[in-house]
């Protein structure tokens, strides 16, 4: 009997953490370049001596895959990638990725992100333009010309975030295992004058967070009843007594 109160335990723990990510996934539908964030749960098995008991872990997260959509803008400093790649961005606490391709130029001719931070180019480096020159053109590998001479490239990385990652925000994510620049752009491109869209539909993330918010409920509802039927058996046996 103890069983069902652990098992359903473990349901709220890991439905809770469900929630957690349905809910953030909902308030960046409008982030530009945003990924959801996706929960594998698997389930774990306990030897109770009679019969195993099945309960759930607390899951891992991972980043959806999914592209956003492509929004022109018009603008010679928008970027989207089309394809697996991300932006680079030196950041006060290091280096981050990120999809979100609003750049602008500084006085001083840095390229940087909506938030000021430093673009970076293949070699982990700021990208310096001419803050007087012509808007740079960029060719779908990243590089970079301005006034017809090339200058440098916008830095396209890849990286695995399998093996874990952590969220900067709603701005991007920082990898466990170091970021390479991509060489081979056969299956990646740089597209000038559109954004990407946040990946996350918000009809279908409401859709699942009711189903969740259920479920919990659910949960919460057996282990009321167990609970009843403990305080029940006790009374019994102690009116036995």
């Amino acid at each position: 009997m103890q069983g069902s109160l652990y098992v359903a335990l473990s349901s709220q723990i890991a439905l809770e953490r469900r929630m957690t990510t349905l809910a953030d996934n909902v308030a960046n539908a409008n982030t530009t370049g945003f990924r959801a964030t996706e929960v594998k749960f698997n389930e774990v098995l306990a030897d109770t001596g009679t019969s195993d008991v099945s309960f759930v872990n607390q899951g891992r997260d991972f980043l959806s895959t999914e592209s956003g959509g492509l929004r022109t803008t018009g603008s010679m400093l928008d970027f989207a990638i089309r394809g697996e790649a991300w932006f680079m961005i030196e950041t006060p606490t290091g280096q981050m990725l990120t999809r979100d391709g609003r750049f602008s130029i500084t006085e001083a001719g840095e390229l940087v992100n909506i938030n000021g931070y430093p673009v970076l180019d293949p070699g982990g480096a700021p990208i310096q333009l001419n803050p007087n020159g012509d808007p740079p053109k960029a060719g779908r590998d990243g590089g970079l010309t301005q006034d017809g001479v090339r200058i440098g490239a916008i830095g396209l990385y890849q990286a695995d975030l399998s093996q874990g990652y952590q969220r900067q925000g709603s701005l991007g994510v920082v990898p466990a295992v170091p970021p390479e620049p991509i060489v081979d752009t056969a299956g990646t491109g740089l597209l000038q004058g559109y954004v990407e869209d946040s990946n996350v539909n918000p009809v279908s993330e409401m859709s699942r967070l009711i189903m969740v918010s259920r479920a919990f409920e659910s949960a919460t509802s057996m282990m009321r009843s167990t609970e009843d039927v403990f305080k029940e058996a006790i009374r019994t046996l102690g009116s036995g007594r």
